[in-house]
């Protein structure tokens, strides 16, 4: 059964960083591509970051773009997103999602997805 198991979520100040895990089991994610995505309270899911399964393209939106790095570790089965200079706007449940395709951005075209890490960013 494929599943999906973010961990890594945590109170931090602004400025502060966050390493956040996205942990596979029940397939290989080497065929996958993944995605990290975040809800705030009141507000949309959105999209994040993601990473191809093919050639490790990234995609970041416009606002955390310089600030966090998405990566995988095939070996490990694990996906990454290093989350640095947090900013209170960066509070929500962060969700990583997967797909058995080159690439996807857009939330409707995965098919998997965790069960989500709170991350918030308060002083």
């Amino acid at each position: 059964q494929l599943q999906l198991v973010e961990s890594g979520g945590g109170l931090v100040q602004p400025g502060g960083s966050l390493r956040l895990s996205c942990a596979a089991s029940g397939f290989t994610l080497d065929y996958y591509v993944i995605g990290w995505f975040r809800q705030a309270p009141g507000k949309e899911r959105e999209g994040v970051s993601c990473i191809s399964s093919s050639d490790g393209s990234t995609y970041y939106a416009d606002s955390v773009k310089g600030r966090f790095t998405i990566s995988r570790d095939n070996a490990k089965n694990t996906v990454y997103l290093q989350m640095n200079s947090l900013k209170p706007e960066d509070t929500a449940v962060y969700y990583c999602a997967a797909d058995l395709r080159p690439w996807a951005w857009r939330e409707s075209d995965f098919g998997s997805w965790g069960q989500g890490t709170q991350v918030t960013v308060s002083s």
